[in-house]
């Protein structure tokens, strides 16, 4: 049987913690940014752990278990 392959889209989106878990960048963070607030943008700045009924889905298409 091949080896299954890893999804582009997602490793270019999510990324594995050392404990496992998938963290992702928030959106917003792009265009736009004068009318938005410092605070807001700093918010956005962080990464943050994907919600857990995602973090199956997204654990498969980066070939995790």
């Amino acid at each position: 049987m091949p080896k299954m392959k890893t999804h582009s889209g997602a490793k270019k989106r999510f990324k594995k913690t050392g404990t496992g878990k998938i963290t992702h960048e928030r959106a917003g963070r792009r265009h736009l940014l004068e009318s938005k607030s410092s605070k807001r943008t700093r918010r956005l700045a962080a990464e943050v752990q994907l919600a857990p009924g995602d973090t199956k889905k997204a654990k498969r298409m980066l070939g995790l278990r």
